[in-house]
C-alpha cells in the first residue's frame, strides 16, 4: 500500500484552477520531486496535502487514512509534517527550544504537572531534551544550541528547520524550497542532510525545489506541474528528455541540466 495516495485533487479560487486533478502516489520510502516553473501549483500542492487548505474536489489519502476535513496539526499528529520556503522559525528562542517546542507534542504531562514540576514532568523534560539535542548533534548544531536561532546563518537555520520537523516523529516530511536562498556549498551540504535523514530516519519524503542540480542528483521520481495539471512523471532521465517538460521550462533544457 502506498503511504501518500493523491486522488485527482482539485483546487479551485474562484473561476481560477491551481491545481486540476493531480494525481500520484508515493511508497513508502521514496523521495520524490514535485517541480514546475513559478506558479505551476506546487505550494498549493503542499498546502492541500497539508490541511492548509480542502481541496475543491478530491482526495488525499495517507497511510490508508483519508485527510479530507482534517486540521493541520491533525495530519502533523498522524506522520505528515513539512518546512515552509519562509523560514518559520521562533527566531528569539533557542535553537534548543525551536526543537523541543516541536517534540512537545509527544509530552503526556498536564498542567498541574508542569507547575509543581512532579516527577513525571522532569522525567519527561529530561528525555525531550535529550532527545532534541541527540537531533541537533547528528546535524552538527549541538554546539549552537543556546544561541537564538534567528542568530544562525542562513543554511543553518534552513537546517535547523527541518530538524524541527524530524522532532515530530513523521512518516512523511514535505519539503517547500528548502535551498531557497542558499549558496554552492550549502545546497550541497542540504543534498546530504536530506539523503542523511531519509536513511537515518526511514523517512519519506516529498521535494518540491527550483535548484534542478539538487532534484536531479537526489530524486528517485518526479512529478512535474505546469498551470495546475500533471504533464510528466519519472525518474530524472525521463523528466530531463521530455519534450513537454522542456517547453514548459521555456524552451531550454539548461535548467533541467542543473546548469544556470
Amino acid at each position: 500500500m502506498n503511504l501518500l495516495d493523491v486522488q485527482s485533487i482539485t483546487m479551485q479560487f474562484g473561476g481560477l484552477k491551481a491545481v486540476d486533478q493531480l494525481s500520484f502516489q508515493i511508497g513508502q520510502g521514496e523521495l520524490i520531486g514535485l517541480i514546475g516553473p513559478n506558479g505551476a501549483g506546487k505550494t498549493t500542492v503542499f498546502n492541500m496535502l497539508t490541511g492548509v487548505y480542502q481541496p475543491t474536489q478530491g482526495d488525499v489519502l495517507f497511510d490508508g487514512k483519508s485527510l479530507i476535513g482534517l486540521k493541520p496539526f491533525q495530519i502533523s499528529a498522524l506522520g505528515m509534517t513539512r518546512t515552509f520556503q519562509n523560514i518559520r522559525l521562533f527566531k528569539e528562542l533557542s535553537v534548543l527550544d525551536n526543537v523541543m517546542v516541536a517534540g512537545s507534542r509527544d509530552i503526556s504531562y498536564g498542567f498541574f504537572s508542569s507547575v509543581l514540576k512532579t516527577a513525571k514532568y522532569l522525567r519527561e523534560e529530561k528525555e525531550l531534551r535529550e532527545k532534541s539535542l541527540n537531533l541537533l548533534s547528528i546535524f552538527g548544531l549541538d554546539k549552537h544550541a543556546t544561541d537564538e536561532a534567528g542568530s544562525l546563518p542562513y543554511g543553518q537555520q534552513r537546517r535547523l528547520e527541518i530538524i524541527r520537523a524530524l522532532a515530530t516523529n513523521p512518516k512523511l516530511i514535505c519539503l517547500d524550497e528548502p535551498a531557497a536562498g542558499m549558496n554552492h556549498n550549502e545546497t550541497h551540504r542540504l543534498m546530504e542532510t536530506i539523503a542523511k535523514i531519509r536513511q537515518d530516519f526511514k523517512l519519506t519524503v516529498l521535494l518540491i525545489e527550483h535548484d534542478m542540480k539538487l532534484v536531479m542528483g537526489i530524486c528517485e521520481r518526479i512529478v512535474v506541474l505546469d498551470h495546475g495539471c500533471k504533464i510528466e512523471e519519472g525518474p530524472p532521465v525521463q523528466i530531463q528528455s521530455s519534450a513537454k517538460v522542456i517547453e514548459a521550462y521555456l524552451g531550454t533544457d539548461e535548467d533541467l541540466q542543473g546548469g544556470h
